[in-house]
């Protein structure tokens, strides 16, 4: 009986209604963990690798090959540096401004279906739960039907019926939490390397810029500056 019980088609016909719940809310668990793998695999990307890819653009003022190079890359990381990119002709502390907005659009997709894996790792001890408070009031009530005369057997039976959707709760719930904090984590990771490689983008436009402007002041400097040991003119 025990084996019959712990069989999917026992489970689905002893556990009750509660049971298609549970599956349903591990169903939509799955799903959403499935999404968040395939997200953070896709948006894997090396920060420093990126940068040293378009900083040599960026120092040669060839945005258009570096805002090709950025498009190429996948991930919020790469659509961040994207942005500056585009606006590179704005001032530092506006173009701060930029990347800190175009890191805070990508927040909601990195944390998109985070919080519904959390919600079914709360949700189904609580189902499971109320599926046996439920069994075992239906347990006891045929105890007081039979007059209170009831077999060992037919309690044990109907408690353990009564314990399936709690056992069905917590084996959805304990995965579900792991991911939950696996995603977490990885999602917290991720917004780091979004604000690494926005703050990277700034200074490096930015220098580049300023490089640029300072460089026929530096010229003039030098080639104004006498070498040290240089002879005087014998004509003077």
């Amino acid at each position: 009986m025990i084996l019959a019980l712990m069989e999917p088609s026992g489970l689905i016909e002893r556990g009750g209604p509660l049971v298609w719940v549970l599956l349903g809310l591990a169903f939509v668990g799955s799903v959403c963990v499935v999404e968040r793998l395939f997200f953070f695999h896709r948006a894997r990307i090396n920060v420093g690798d990126l940068l040293v890819g378009l900083a040599p653009h960026v120092r040669r003022r060839s945005f258009a090959e570096a805002l090709h190079e950025a498009a190429r890359a996948p991930g919020p990381v790469a659509r961040v540096a994207h942005a500056a990119l585009l606006r590179y002709y704005l001032g530092r502390a506006d173009l701060r401004d930029v990347v800190q907005e175009a890191g805070q659009l990508e927040v909601p997709r990195i944390e998109k279906n985070i919080r519904v894996i959390l919600g079914v790792a709360l949700l189904t001890p609580l189902v499971g739960m109320l599926g046996t408070l439920v069994g075992m009031l239906e347990t006891f009530q045929k105890v007081s039907e039979q007059g209170g005369f009831s077999g060992p057997a037919e309690l044990s039976a109907g408690v353990f019926t009564a314990l399936i959707t709690s056992v069905l709760g917590l084996t959805v719930a304990v995965p579900m939490y792991l991911f939950y904090l696996y995603f977490l984590g990885r999602a917290k990771r991720l917004v780091h390397r979004i604000e690494r490689a926005g703050i990277e983008m700034v200074h490096l436009i930015a220098d580049a810029r300023e490089e640029e402007q300072f460089a026929p002041f530096r010229g003039e400097v030098m080639a104004g500056r006498k070498p040290a040991n240089a002879k005087p003119d014998p004509a003077t």
